[in-house]
């Protein structure tokens, strides 16, 4: 299908892909519980535009790069820990009721944040390096039409998946609203889990 074999294949792979829990995920789980669907679809736009950059460096041969100079893997990998440490570090001394206010600035922040974890996440990086050229048909390839066909689609299933993750979220939300100690507990455990996630990039070095 316009140069991509298997499109079935791609779409389950890529689906397994986002459903694996990770800092990503937890992001946007943490943004909407905080900010409401609002900051939740925010978050999904911040994973779509770190997403759509990793593709089209991968085109442009930066995967290459980073292939042929591990260090640069290895710097990308210390960044990103140190980025998951911090805001882990964040959320579990955070106190009590002190979670962001919902409005345009809080949701711009939000898709800078999933933006900059999608860019400096390891699995993320590796997929579209390694991943993504598996199913590439090299005779029926379209060049750009295929590229951007994939990009469409890599945006279409994050968005919908997006979309039910933060739907979902904000169900659990507004039940746990009413237990600020229960979602105090649960931010802290959010935040403990990206400070493991953190120490783990470190470990893949």
């Amino acid at each position: 299908m316009l140069g991509v074999t298997d499109y079935g294949s791609f779409l389950i792979a890529f689906i397994v892909l986002l459903a694996i829990p990770g800092p990503g995920n937890f992001a946007l789980i943490s943004a909407t519980g905080k900010g409401g669907i609002k900051a939740g679809l925010a978050a999904t736009c911040g994973v779509i535009l770190g997403d759509q950059v990793l593709l089209w460096m991968a085109v442009a041969g930066v995967a290459t790069l980073l292939a042929t100079y591990p260090a640069a893997f290895h710097a990308v990998q210390w960044l990103g820990a140190m980025y998951l440490a911090w805001l882990g570090l964040r959320m579990l001394l955070s106190k009590p009721g002190s979670a962001p206010r919902a409005s345009r600035m809080d949701n711009g922040h939000y898709l800078r944040q999933t933006m900059i974890i999608t860019l400096l996440n390891p699995k993320a990086i590796v997929f579209y390096m390694a991943f993504l050229p598996l199913f590439i048909d090299p005779v029926k390839h379209q060049g750009l039409v295929t590229f951007a066909f994939m990009a469409a689609t890599v945006a279409v299933v994050t968005f919908l998946y997006g979309l039910i993750a933060v739907a979902l979220t904000y169900k659990l939300a507004q039940r746990m609203r009413a237990n600020p100690r229960v979602a105090n507990m649960l931010e802290r455990l959010a935040g403990a889990c990206l400070v493991g996630f953190g120490i783990k990039l470190v470990a893949m070095r």
